[in-house]
């Protein structure tokens, strides 16, 4: 009785949801988005397509930058931040401020940093004489810009949680190495990243799903274009089902499977083989 509430909720949002999708990704769909007659397997041959491999190389190549960038960069963040030192608990608060943004506002913020009429990083730019760029309107800036956009969201999250594990890490542990004679790099990366490893994993996995799942700044910041270059996994199942008119609910749910199936592929490989690389203690 206790798992009756836990259970209802899994099976509206998850399971139901789920068979849905396998039972729309089989059925084509009328003008008002209505299931209509059975096409087997028509939906999943329609993504064999060259288009379709394209939305997957943006989808594998916006997921990496953002995984990437959006662990190391906080990573870079939380070294010097994690010293005791005065103004540290300031510096710590300006740059998680990103966490609070939604992923519109944020995309809205990127905008008119990058608006050419008045991009304050075109000025800088055209300081030491580059012209910037089209970066919203022209590829691959396209793609890279909504991924910046991404990171600077979810880099203040990640900041906070390796933060917390370099607060965590024992100064008996590192002192005991310094005497050893683990001194800088080589005290970081064979001492203090595997003590933090747990936490290093934690924000690759969130990451890596926020990637997966990011559509706002993708529809708030290009909408898709130049040309479909930032078009994502899934900005296109959107952008099939709701988008326009279209009501194409079987190819979006095909599209929903592919997306699963990823999914289940990358947590496979991060919970079977890197995991296997985390220190718990």
């Amino acid at each position: 009785m206790f798992c009756v509430p836990a259970l209802a909720g899994l099976g509206t949002f998850v399971i139901f949801p789920l068979f849905q999708a396998v039972y729309l990704s089989t059925r084509g769909t009328d003008i008002n988005g209505n299931p209509s007659r059975s096409v087997g397997g028509a939906n999943f041959a329609n993504l064999f397509t060259p288009e379709f491999g394209q939305v997957l190389l943006h989808t594998a190549l916006f997921t990496a930058f953002v995984v990437v960038v959006g662990v190391v960069l906080p990573m870079a963040l939380a070294v010097p931040l994690s010293q005791r030192l005065a103004g540290m608990r300031v510096f710590r608060t300006l740059f998680t401020l990103p966490f609070a943004y939604s992923a519109s506002a944020a995309s809205v913020v990127w905008l008119l940093m990058l608006d050419p009429s008045m991009s304050p990083v075109n000025w800088v730019l055209r300081l030491f004489g580059v012209t910037a760029p089209g970066w919203t309107t022209g590829s691959p800036w396209a793609l890279l810009t909504v991924a910046w956009a991404t990171v600077w969201v979810v880099s203040g999250f990640n900041l906070l949680v390796l933060g917390a594990g370099l607060a965590g890490v024992n100064d008996e542990v590192l002192e005991a190495a310094r005497l050893d004679g683990a001194t800088g790099w080589r005290n970081f990366f064979s001492v203090v990243l595997p003590m933090i490893s747990p936490n290093v994993f934690f924000v690759v996995v969130t990451t890596t799903l926020t990637s997966l799942q990011a559509l706002g700044q993708v529809q708030v910041m290009t909408d898709g274009g130049p040309n479909g270059s930032t078009t994502t996994l899934v900005f296109a199942i959107f952008h099939n089902a709701f988008e326009n008119g279209h009501n194409d609910y079987g190819l979006a749910s095909a599209q929903g499977l592919v997306l699963l199936v990823v999914g289940i592929v990358l947590a496979a490989i991060q919970f079977g083989v890197v995991e296997r690389r985390v220190h718990y203690r």
